[in-house]
């Protein structure tokens, strides 16, 4: 088994992980994102299992990469990483969205270890990252600044208008990563708002583009490294496409699952179809 086939092996064990955490918390207030934590576990899985580097014992080491949550409502998914990676306890996770806990059901930094921004107010995170990319460069700090966000997002101006300021900048150490699901709160995203030729949209801003299946472990590995790795001058934007729900198919064919009720059965179930399916070793 070559280096590249051992990583991703490790890393789909780390996504089922992500995954089965999110559907355990999303169990213990009945509701919640669950259809974006399972969609994005595997953009997760290689940020968190991969690409960050970061002390968990440390969450606030300045040599850190820095991981902000913009779509704050994808925290479940930000916290079923941070425990995969060990800045959170296990234990914890049975308190999600409890009063007193750490994990809210939206993300905030003042409660949080690991949680660099408090997200939610969606089109905010980017123009954070522009400013903390803008910072570490000053400081001489080679740190990465990441910014996660939701497609949704790109219905707000202040997302452009960040994008427009770090090509301006030439803010090559600012990695931004936008889920593509298609699905808002109002409905289907591209009718919502289209956004489409995105791809074209962000090189026409002056960043460096990749567009990859964000369920394809390979594909997502491949495109973190040669964001990180480009020589370029440029912010780097990868887009990934990817399935709500992924990983349990009747979370995945339902119309509607921006924000998921789930009958108290259906939890057990979901797990269960989850762990038919986990990678060799993922709960040793």
């Amino acid at each position: 088994m070559n280096e590249t086939t051992t990583a991703l092996s490790e890393l789909a064990r780390c996504a089922y992980r992500i995954r089965r955490f999110a559907l355990r918390m999303g169990e213990v207030q009945g509701q919640g994102y669950i259809g974006q934590a399972l969609g994005w576990a595997d953009v997760l899985a290689v940020a968190y299992g991969h690409a960050l580097k970061l002390r968990p014992d440390e969450p606030e080491w300045e040599g850190r990469d820095r991981f902000l949550l913009s779509h704050g409502h994808y925290a479940i998914a930000s916290y079923a990483a941070l425990i995969e990676a060990g800045v959170l306890p296990e234990s914890e996770l049975e308190t999600y969205g409890s009063d007193d806990s750490r994990l809210p059901m939206s993300g905030m930094a003042t409660y949080t270890p690991g949680m660099e921004i408090s997200g939610g107010s969606l089109g905010q995170g980017l123009p954070i990252a522009v400013g903390m990319a803008l910072a570490l460069r000053q400081k001489k700090n080679p740190a990465f600044v990441y910014n996660s966000m939701s497609d949704g997002e790109l219905d707000e101006g202040s997302t452009w208008e960040g994008a427009m300021g770090a090509a301006h900048h030439g803010l090559s150490n600012l990695i931004c990563l936008v889920d593509i699901n298609n699905q808002q709160a109002d409905g289907p995203s591209g009718k919502v708002l289209g956004f489409e030729p995105l791809a074209d949209k962000w090189a026409a801003f002056g960043w460096h583009v990749q567009r990859v299946d964000g369920n394809d472990l390979a594909a997502v590995l491949d495109a973190f490294d040669r964001a990180r790795q480009l020589s370029d001058p440029k912010p780097r934007v990868i887009l990934f496409d990817t399935l709500m729900g992924k990983g349990v198919p009747f979370l995945e064919q339902r119309e509607k699952n921006h924000f998921i009720r789930v009958d108290p059965p259906e939890w057990q179930q979901a797990i269960e179809i989850l762990d038919q399916s986990q990678p060799e070793g993922a709960l040793a």
